[in-house]
């Protein structure tokens, strides 16, 4: 009898510490998950007007040419299937989302669209589970675009009736958000697009909302378009039919900017060099590789900028670039509304593009193979932010890429702020103050180029592309 209270008080004493063993390891659970939620609002925080911005800690998202990192590849738990009975199905796609990009939507089977009402519709050939999905149909998220309504319907007998039927796929998608600037025209639209569409060679109908936020912007771009697609732009805003496809892409999905990553095209892989082919095969660029002519020097474009991000001594940076052996005339950025086809020949007659980091660099597109794009990062700790824009995407390109980091000495912060300022001694603290001081500080700044600085970076371009003549 002595002996049945020490089994009992064991057994209670062993349920106790397997409760707190549970609990403990419950708490550490949660505690980790809630520090992946604070880490992803953080990162979120940081996606500014433009770019995303990494916050103090963050993990670097550039790799090395031809690396394939964790964050490239889709992971299960991104990846929605609802698969019908008929085969039917929709695969929504929501790895950008951490990073504040758009969700996207697959759409196989007997897809209805209704443009006035921005509706896509999945019409089961028998009873299946009703289903909806609000998707942007552009590319970045919190942008005031109208959703696409999307609904997998639960009876066929309540779908509405086709007014007209297709029998090639269509990609939906939106212009708005940040359409207008050049870099956003090609990372947000352009290059998805080309990802979206490629595997149809042409039959594809394009499915357009918003279009009255800039309509120059179809003209603009109208030979990338119809390279892409051999029909009609169907302004859905404006659409009163019911139209039905076999399949209908909804959104554009990022998968890194302005740049491809080839194990996430859908129907086979595409590289950013297939993209930049692509496009001097529309254009009709002629320079496939840059001068092979030992007689002749290679040519240097440098970007011009009207506002911020200036370049003070221009004259200077030009004598510079011609003592490295360049030819150096320049560029005024392109107009809003100017000829991209225009503007793509003239830079593709260029070897080298140099600019301050901003827009005009996208030029790079245009560059033959082969050819350099030289990057001046704006002073306050601002290589990540540049990086991430242009580096991973001119390597992909073909492009060799550099980069020449402004000191303070050469950014007019220090003239404006003096040396004492938080700007210049703590460019970090700036960074956490947020997204508006970085931008109002970094992004606003001029730049005087110390040419004896400089010059290395400018050998370096003129080295490379004279060991792409032995090539």
């Amino acid at each position: 009898m002595s002996c049945a209270p020490v089994h009992v008080n064991l057994g209670f004493a062993a349920g106790v510490l397997f409760a707190l063993l549970v609990f403990f390891i419950f708490q550490q659970e949660a505690a980790i998950s809630g520090l992946d939620v604070a880490t992803r609002v953080a990162v979120a925080q940081w996606i500014t007007l433009e770019q995303l911005i990494r916050a103090p800690g963050a993990t670097q998202l550039i790799k090395a040419p031809g690396e394939v990192v964790a964050s490239d590849m889709q992971r299960t738990a991104d990846i929605q299937l609802i698969q019908g009975s008929d085969n039917s199905k929709v695969v929504c796609n929501r790895e950008g989302l951490s990073r504040d990009w758009s969700e996207t939507c697959e759409v196989d089977g007997d897809v209805r669209t209704n443009g006035t009402a921005l509706s896509v519709t999945l019409v089961p050939a028998s009873r299946s589970e009703r289903r909806e999905w609000m998707i942007s149909p552009y590319a970045r998220g919190g942008q005031k675009l109208r959703s696409v309504t999307l609904t997998q319907l639960q009876d066929r007998s309540i779908a509405p009736p086709c007014t007209l039927t297709h029998t090639m796929p269509a990609v939906l998608f939106g212009l708005g958000g940040y359409v207008g600037n050049y870099w956003h025209d090609y990372t947000d639209i352009l290059v998805p697009l080309f990802v979206a569409s490629r595997r149809y060679h042409g039959e594809v109908t394009f499915l357009v909302s918003n279009i009255q936020h800039l309509p120059p912007w179809l003209v603009k771009y109208k030979a990338l378009l119809q390279g892409l697609s051999k029909y009609e732009i169907v302004d859905m805003d404006r659409d009163a039919y019911v139209r039905c496809f076999p399949r209908v892409t909804v959104g554009l999905h990022l998968d890194k900017e302005l740049t491809i990553v080839p194990e996430l095209v859908p129907g086979g892989r595409l590289t950013m060099a297939d993209f930049t082919q692509f496009v001097r095969e529309t254009y009709a660029l002629p320079r496939g590789a840059p001068t092979r002519e030992a007689d002749k020097k290679p040519r240097l474009l440098l970007i011009h900028r009207g506002d911020f991000r200036r370049f003070l001594n221009e004259h200077e940076i030009l004598q510079a670039a011609e003592a490295a052996g360049f030819e150096a005339p320049v560029l005024s950025e392109l107009r809003v509304n100017g000829s991209d086809v225009e503007q793509a020949r003239l830079v593709n007659t260029f070897d080298v593009v140099l600019g301050v980091h901003g827009a005009g660099l996208t030029n790079a597109v245009h560059l033959p193979p082969g050819g350099v794009l030289i990057q001046v990062v704006p002073y306050g700790n601002m290589e990540y932010l540049a990086r991430a824009e242009f580096s991973q995407g001119a390597t992909d390109m073909g492009l060799k890429y550099l980069d020449y980091s402004i000191s303070a000495d050469e950014s007019s912060l220090m003239e404006k702020l003096g040396p004492e300022h938080p700007a210049i001694k703590d460019p970090e603290s700036i960074h956490r103050s947020g997204w508006e001081n970085m931008f109002e500080l970094y992004l606003k700044q001029n730049v005087r180029i110390n040419t004896t600085r400089f010059a290395p970076t400018l050998l370096q371009a003129f080295d490379h592309l004279r060991q792409q003549q032995g090539a």
